[in-house]
Protein backbone atom coordinates (compact mmCIF):
# COMPACT_ATOMS: atom_id res chain seq x y z
CA UNK A 1 0.00 0.00 0.00
CA UNK A 2 1.05 3.22 -1.11
CA UNK A 3 1.49 6.25 1.78
CA UNK A 4 -1.17 8.35 -0.47
CA UNK A 5 -3.33 4.80 -0.42
CA UNK A 6 -2.76 4.55 3.27
CA UNK A 7 -3.95 8.08 4.04
CA UNK A 8 -7.28 7.96 2.24
CA UNK A 9 -8.00 4.27 3.49
CA UNK A 10 -7.69 5.84 6.86
CA UNK A 11 -9.90 9.06 6.18
CA UNK A 12 -12.73 6.37 4.55
CA UNK A 13 -12.58 4.54 7.92
CA UNK A 14 -12.67 7.39 9.80
CA UNK A 15 -15.93 8.82 8.10
CA UNK A 16 -17.54 5.21 8.15
CA UNK A 17 -16.98 4.04 11.57
CA UNK A 18 -15.31 6.87 13.64
CA UNK A 19 -17.87 9.50 12.91
CA UNK A 20 -15.29 12.07 12.54
CA UNK A 21 -11.45 12.78 13.32
CA UNK A 22 -10.66 13.36 17.18
CA UNK A 23 -9.29 17.04 17.49
CA UNK A 24 -5.08 16.96 16.91
CA UNK A 25 -4.62 17.93 20.82
CA UNK A 26 -6.47 14.18 21.29
CA UNK A 27 -4.81 12.54 18.39
CA UNK A 28 -1.39 13.75 20.18
CA UNK A 29 -2.32 12.68 23.27
CA UNK A 30 -3.23 9.01 21.72
CA UNK A 31 -0.21 8.74 19.78
CA UNK A 32 2.01 9.35 22.92
CA UNK A 33 -0.05 6.56 24.59
CA UNK A 34 0.41 4.30 21.68
CA UNK A 35 3.90 4.92 21.20
CA UNK A 36 4.08 3.99 24.83
CA UNK A 37 2.44 0.43 24.53
CA UNK A 38 4.79 -0.26 21.09
CA UNK A 39 8.15 1.09 23.71
CA UNK A 40 6.38 -1.44 26.34
CA UNK A 41 6.87 -4.50 24.42
CA UNK A 42 10.06 -3.34 22.16
CA UNK A 43 11.47 -3.19 26.31
CA UNK A 44 10.51 -6.42 26.79
CA UNK A 45 11.67 -8.27 23.57
CA UNK A 46 14.68 -6.47 23.25
CA UNK A 47 15.36 -4.84 26.32
CA UNK A 48 16.11 -6.01 29.65
CA UNK A 49 12.92 -6.14 31.21
CA UNK A 50 10.57 -8.99 31.34
CA UNK A 51 7.04 -9.61 30.17
CA UNK A 52 4.60 -10.38 33.28
CA UNK A 53 2.43 -13.55 33.45
CA UNK A 54 0.03 -13.45 30.58
CA UNK A 55 2.05 -10.64 28.54
CA UNK A 56 3.82 -11.47 25.10
CA UNK A 57 5.28 -10.10 22.35
CA UNK A 58 2.31 -10.79 19.68
CA UNK A 59 1.43 -7.81 19.49
CA UNK A 60 4.65 -5.86 18.65
CA UNK A 61 3.07 -5.77 14.88
CA UNK A 62 -0.39 -4.28 16.07
CA UNK A 63 1.22 -1.39 18.40
CA UNK A 64 3.24 -0.37 15.20
CA UNK A 65 0.27 -0.56 13.08
CA UNK A 66 -1.49 1.97 15.95
CA UNK A 67 0.91 4.49 15.96
CA UNK A 68 0.66 4.60 12.18
CA UNK A 69 -2.81 5.05 12.38
CA UNK A 70 -2.84 7.75 14.22
CA UNK A 71 -0.08 9.61 12.49
CA UNK A 72 -1.90 9.13 9.65
CA UNK A 73 -4.73 11.15 10.96
CA UNK A 74 -2.96 13.51 12.27
CA UNK A 75 -1.39 13.87 8.68
CA UNK A 76 -4.98 14.15 7.33
CA UNK A 77 -6.20 16.16 9.39
CA UNK A 78 -3.46 18.83 9.41
CA UNK A 79 -3.26 18.64 5.63
CA UNK A 80 0.06 16.59 5.06
CA UNK A 81 0.95 14.91 2.41
CA UNK A 82 2.83 11.70 3.93
CA UNK A 83 4.63 10.67 0.10
CA UNK A 84 5.75 14.76 0.29
CA UNK A 85 7.05 14.64 3.92
CA UNK A 86 8.84 11.52 3.78
CA UNK A 87 10.70 11.87 0.29
CA UNK A 88 11.58 15.60 1.60
CA UNK A 89 13.05 14.34 4.84
CA UNK A 90 15.07 11.42 2.89
CA UNK A 91 16.65 14.41 1.15
CA UNK A 92 17.40 15.61 4.37
CA UNK A 93 19.00 13.24 6.12
CA UNK A 94 20.81 12.18 3.04
CA UNK A 95 22.26 15.67 2.34
CA UNK A 96 22.97 16.02 6.51
CA UNK A 97 24.03 12.25 6.94
CA UNK A 98 25.83 11.43 3.44
CA UNK A 99 28.85 10.29 5.26
CA UNK A 100 28.58 10.71 8.82
CA UNK A 101 27.24 6.91 9.67
CA UNK A 102 29.88 5.53 6.97
CA UNK A 103 32.39 7.37 9.33
CA UNK A 104 31.11 6.23 13.06
CA UNK A 105 33.52 3.72 14.39
CA UNK A 106 30.99 2.75 16.30
CA UNK A 107 28.94 1.57 13.20
CA UNK A 108 31.57 -0.48 11.77
CA UNK A 109 31.86 -4.05 12.11
CA UNK A 110 32.84 -5.18 15.47
CA UNK A 111 33.02 -1.90 15.99
CA UNK A 112 32.17 -1.33 19.87
CA UNK A 113 33.64 2.16 21.20
CA UNK A 114 31.75 3.64 23.51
Amino acid sequence: MELSELQQTVDNWIKEHGVRYFNELTNTAILMEEVGELARIMSRKYGEQSFKAGEDASSLADEMADVLFVLTCMANQTGVDLTVAMERNLEKKTRRDKDRHHNNPRLQEGGSES
